[in-house]
């Protein structure tokens, strides 16, 4: 079975070049710890794009950020194309993982327990979270928030109570709501995240 680098290096082949060039500037404008400068993707093709993206994130990592950059320039079909290749390969048995679990096999959980990982662990999560502004930040710039939602929690003195308020919010909606909120944990709260994942 193909691995994570490979899925992403064919999705990135088979889009447009216009989509392939908002791709890159969307990976140079993504927001985040981990930054991709202008000079590592400027002029590059999707080989050497990818190569950036699995040295940047990780090979267990880059498929949750790819799905995230297709779906901010309005790739979905090729986001949910990713999403279901390499939630396929995330649900091969021992011996395929590549280190911490990537968003895409949590998915895979999801589906066969019927819970969202944010939801199995609503507890630990409210309790352990404690980078909340960035995470409020990229909540209201994916718009899974309004502005009045964001002030209201930002205005919150416990961190505890943030998080429940976020959970009452903004993930009501849906497990597209969910996944967002995911993707934006795996890049604030990476540890935490691992933490939960070999304790689950």
């Amino acid at each position: 079975m193909a691995s994570n680098k490979k899925i992403i290096s064919k999705t990135l082949e088979n889009l447009s070049k216009a989509n392939f060039e908002k791709f890159c500037e969307a990976l140079v404008d993504r927001r985040g710890d981990r930054r991709v400068p202008v000079s590592k993707v400027e002029g590059k093709n999707f080989l050497a794009v990818t190569n950036v993206l699995v040295s940047t994130f990780t090979e267990a990592g880059a498929p949750a950020v790819t799905s995230e950059l297709l779906r901010d320039i309005d790739c979905m079909e090729d986001a949910e194309n990713l999403d279901a290749q390499c939630t396929v390969r995330a649900g091969r048995p021992a011996g395929g993982a590549d280190g911490v679990s990537t968003r895409s096999s949590v998915d895979n959980d999801n589906s066969s327990k019927g819970q969202h990982f944010v939801d199995k662990h609503k507890v630990e999560l409210i309790k352990r979270v404690t980078n909340i502004s960035a995470i409020l930040d990229q909540l209201l710039d994916k718009k899974v928030i309004q502005d009045e939602v964001y002030e209201m929690i930002l205005r919150m003195n416990v961190s505890q109570q943030k998080m429940r308020e976020i959970y009452l919010q903004a993930l009501q909606s849906g497990n597209k709501a969910k996944d967002v909120f995911l993707a934006i944990l795996e890049e604030e709260e990476p540890y935490l995240l691992a933490d939960l994942r070999r304790n689950k």
